[in-house]
């Protein structure tokens, strides 16, 4: 009798931890960094033996589903994530980065920071941090649904300029084969380090993949995994 109980808290037991091996994350849909960076946590979790699994849903969705619980966190998010939504705990060191760039179709200019693109119809994706916070108190902003949508928007004029992470932006000028007509200025707006959230019902969680990061960060594999992907990405038919 003993042996069978034994037995079946060990299968209970077993089932538990292999119901724990899997984490959730937000993934804000059709952005190609967030694509990167979830594959980029992909790595890191593996070293803990933890499968990830994504869903993808618009900006405002996927901070309205991690901030309850509703999923495990979010791929990757500005620093500031936690002062708003105190639920989401910041694992350091930061996974990825994003230069978040200027892109239009008609005009030239060298871009000084912010301010230099005040005065324009300007395009943002909608719950993009690093956007909506870089925009704030401007009066000719719009945000948009998504990326592509954007993109196109601007295609038809309906802005002079967008805003979104140089990488993404390129990602999706050729995707919708617009290379001809739409490009990025220079420099970047700025360089803004992003990091990985957890509910925080994984607390105990945080540091153990905080770590894992800090090791390949120290290593070189984590900045070579990113180079691999973007290539990917921009490569892709």
């Amino acid at each position: 009798m003993w042996r069978i109980i034994f037995v079946c808290l060990s299968l209970f037991a077993a089932g538990s931890a292999q119901a724990q091996s899997v984490i959730r994350l937000a993934r804000i849909a059709d952005i190609p960094d967030q694509y990167v960076g979830g594959e980029m946590l992909r790595s890191v979790y593996a070293k803990l033996n933890i499968k990830l699994e994504f869903v993808d849903v618009p900006g405002k969705r996927a901070l309205a589903l991690s901030s309850a619980g509703e999923v495990d966190g979010e791929i990757q998010r500005i620093g500031t994530l936690s002062r708003d939504y105190p639920t989401l705990l910041q694992v350091t060191p930061a996974i990825n980065y994003i230069e978040p760039s200027v892109f239009t179709t008609k005009l030239h200019f060298v871009v000084d920071g912010w301010n230099s693109i005040r005065d324009y119809r300007i395009g943002i994706v909608r719950g993009v941090g690093s956007s909506e916070a870089g925009t704030r108190g401007m009066d000719r902003v719009t945000a948009t649904a998504g990326l592509e949508n954007m993109i196109a928007m601007l295609d038809a004029d309906r802005f002079d300029v967008v805003v979104t992470d140089l990488f993404s932006g390129l990602a999706a000028v050729r995707k919708l084969n617009l290379q001809a007509r739409i490009y990025p200025l220079s420099p970047p707006l700025e360089r803004i380090s992003i990091f990985h959230y957890l509910h925080e019902r994984h607390r105990d969680l945080v540091p153990k993949v905080g770590q894992v990061i800090a090791q390949m960060e120290a290593s070189g594999e984590l900045a070579a995994l990113r180079e691999a992907l973007v290539k990917q990405v921009l490569s892709a038919p």
